[in-house]
């Protein structure tokens, strides 16, 4: 899939909160990154360093101390103008699988029925064919990952902001999601930006990494990953990829010196 222009773009953003002793918190300090339309790019960094805030500022669910933020080249960062997938998935356990997907669509203002008649037929690429009057309770922790992130799509945004969707299933779950994901995004055609610890899920599923600082969180490495799609599970095992692998790491543990 070829890269367009930029739909998000960051210029200097950072955020401080103030605390009641008078002290203050600077979770991120002058961020500045581009995702480009249709471009799949991960976000990786230690844990506390700023990721999910970076996305909740994306997300227009508060507003950076500094810098700015554009999407689609307009400043209006509103709720709503991106599509957001939270770390949890947030199923509703009263309300059905295709209720829940349907939630986001019906909370910004959409047609229930429209909604509704998408969802059903997006259930088989999603998995999830003869389980729309399925609760919560009784999916796999892949079919709720599975329902949320169509929950997501549903509300058909340019861009989806992804917060560690996989991190916690285990490790065969997660493989088999890695590679549904893609295939789902490359018929979307969407702006990914996904946030993740695991350096090879990041690199398998993206065009381009960012690496994270430590609190206050800062881009240390901008990667673009040069391997062909589509991906196959045996590119892991190749010396461009252990290349690329090597370049994170030092990036991430140079941070840790």
């Amino acid at each position: 899939m070829g890269v367009g222009p930029p739909v998000l773009r960051l210029s200097g953003v950072s955020k401080t909160y103030a605390s009641n002793g008078g002290h203050s918190l600077r979770a991120l300090r002058e961020v500045s990154m581009e995702v480009g339309r249709g471009e799949f790019v991960s976000l990786v960094g230690p844990s506390g360093c700023g990721k999910s805030t970076l996305l909740g500022l994306i997300a227009g669910l508060e507003a950076p101390t500094d810098g700015a933020i554009e999407i689609a080249a307009e400043t209006d960062v509103s709720p709503g103008r991106v599509a957001y997938m939270p770390q949890r998935d947030l199923l509703l356990p009263w309300r059905s699988l295709l209720d829940n997907a349907t939630l986001g669509a019906e909370v910004g203002g959409g047609d229930r029925a429209v909604a509704r008649k998408r969802a059903q037929s997006l259930l088989p690429s999603f998995g999830l064919e003869g389980f729309a009057d399925a609760l919560p309770h009784t999916l796999s922790g892949g079919m709720r990952q599975r329902a949320a992130l169509l929950r997501t799509v549903l509300l058909e945004r340019e861009i989806l902001l992804l917060d560690e969707p996989f991190g916690a299933l285990d490790a065969l779950t997660r493989a088999a999601l890695q590679e549904w994901l893609l295939d789902v995004w490359e018929r979307l055609k969407a702006a990914v930006l996904f946030v993740t610890h695991d350096v090879e899920e990041a690199l398998w599923l993206s065009d381009r990494v960012y690496v994270m600082s430590r609190r206050p969180g800062s881009i240390q490495l901008d990667l673009a990953v040069d391997l062909p799609r589509p991906r196959t599970r045996d590119m892991r095992g190749t010396a461009g990829f252990a290349a690329l692998k090597q370049r994170l790491l030092d990036a991430l543990l140079a941070d840790t010196a």
